[in-house]
Parts: C-alpha cells; sequence; structure tokens
C-alpha cells in the first residue's frame, strides 16, 4: 500500500503542471501582451509630442511622400486641420497634419574625401587610346555629294 500511495502523490503532483501549465503560460503572455501594448503606445505619445513641439512656421520637414517643404501653418492641437507646406518659392501645398513624417535637421556640410578602398579612376592617355582603324565606317553619313536628291528614286 506504501507503494500505491507513493505512485498516486506523485501522479497528482506531475499532473498540476499538465493540467494548469498551459493556463499559466497563457495568463503570462496574456500580460507580457498588454504591457508591451501599453508601453508601445506611450512610446508613440511621447514621439508625437515631441514633434508637435518641433513643427513649427520655417521648419524643413520631409512628407510621407518624399517631399520636402518649409512648414507655414501646422496645428499641433488638432491634428483633423490640414497643414500648409511651402514645397519651392511661392508654391505651398495643404496636406494632411499627419503627413509630415518628420522635422529634417540641417546637414553638416560634408567635404569631400578620398575613402581607402575606392579607386581613383584616371584618365586615358593617348597611348592608352585604341588605334583608329583606316576602314571607313559602315554607320557613318556618306558625303554630301554622295547624297541621294529628293527626286532620284532608289535602285532596285
Amino acid at each position: 500500500m506504501n507503494f500505491l500511495a507513493q505512485t498516486t502523490e506523485q501522479a497528482t503532483g506531475g499532473n498540476f503542471f499538465a493540467d494548469y501549465g498551459l493556463l499559466i503560460l497563457l495568463a503570462a503572455l496574456l500580460v507580457f501582451m498588454f504591457w508591451s501594448s501599453r508601453r508601445r503606445t506611450k512610446k508613440m505619445k511621447e514621439e508625437q509630442e515631441k514633434k508637435a513641439l518641433q513643427m513649427l512656421p520655417g521648419v524643413k520637414v520631409l512628407l510621407q511622400g518624399g517631399l520636402y517643404g518649409t512648414i507655414v501653418e501646422y496645428d499641433a492641437e488638432d491634428l483633423s486641420k490640414s497643414a500648409r507646406v511651402e514645397l519651392a518659392p511661392g508654391t505651398v501645398i495643404e496636406v494632411h497634419s499627419q503627413a509630415i513624417l518628420r522635422a529634417v535637421e540641417p546637414e553638416a556640410e560634408v567635404e569631400d574625401e578620398v575613402v581607402p578602398g575606392d579607386d581613383v579612376i584616371e584618365s586615358r592617355t593617348e597611348t592608352d587610346a585604341p588605334a583608329e582603324s583606316t576602314a571607313v565606317d559602315a554607320t557613318e553619313a556618306p558625303a554630301a555629294s554622295e547624297q541621294p536628291d529628293a527626286d532620284d528614286k532608289p535602285k532596285a
């Protein structure tokens, strides 16, 4: 009987994870989903607030379509209102305020540098040029004296 009691204790202890392990794993995954969703939402809200602070008239921006322009009018409080962006002097377009991807920071002027590993192409010299052939190229146009007149008929 002692043997039978030990096997039933082991069976009930072993069955706990078999019975409830899947539920515990499911609960842990649900908690993780809610936590990561809230974290992502909070991060996106912070980015939108930061973007709204940067969107002032005169700031150079990049639009979703890849166009660069300068903000003329933007309402950070009401995103349902359209924004006005100047693409070129005198050319102002009206876009959805969320079509503005980001503010573009002015790039530091890049100096021309020779990057190690880049091959420099040298110009050809006369000795490298191929020898000109003396044969007449078939693609060249005939001389003016050889050109047919408008009333000449083609020879068959």
